[in-house]
């Protein structure tokens, strides 16, 4: 049976995301941003282990071993890090297109 864990530093993030989200006036309610980043999470469990994944290029090692995408619209695509052990899956990165180090993928 898989298991998938998500480091502590990533549910920071997500947790800032639907704030950042909101405060930017990305979208007009909280709880629209809470439902696009739980589509995300959704998506992280739901297809980790299915996805084709990639290898990290070694300058974004730091953020985990393997990765794999998710489009949540035309101008976004999301980028999750992880490492994977027989059925066990730990998340422990994830940066969109918007970051500067996506630019290496």
């Amino acid at each position: 049976m898989e298991e998938i864990i998500f480091k502590e530093a990533v549910l920071e993030y997500f947790d800032d995301l639907v704030f950042t989200l909101f405060e930017d006036e990305y979208f007009g309610f909280p709880d629209s941003a809470q439902n696009y980043v739980n589509k995300i999470v959704d998506f992280i469990i739901s297809s980790i282990s299915s996805f084709p994944n990639k290898k990290t290029p070694d300058s974004l090692r730091y953020l985990g071993a393997n990765y794999i995408f998710y489009r949540t619209n035309l101008r976004t695509t999301w980028y999750v890090f992880f490492e994977k052990s027989n059925q066990n899956y730990v998340v422990t990165g994830i940066l969109n297109n918007y970051n500067e180090e996506a630019k290496e993928l």
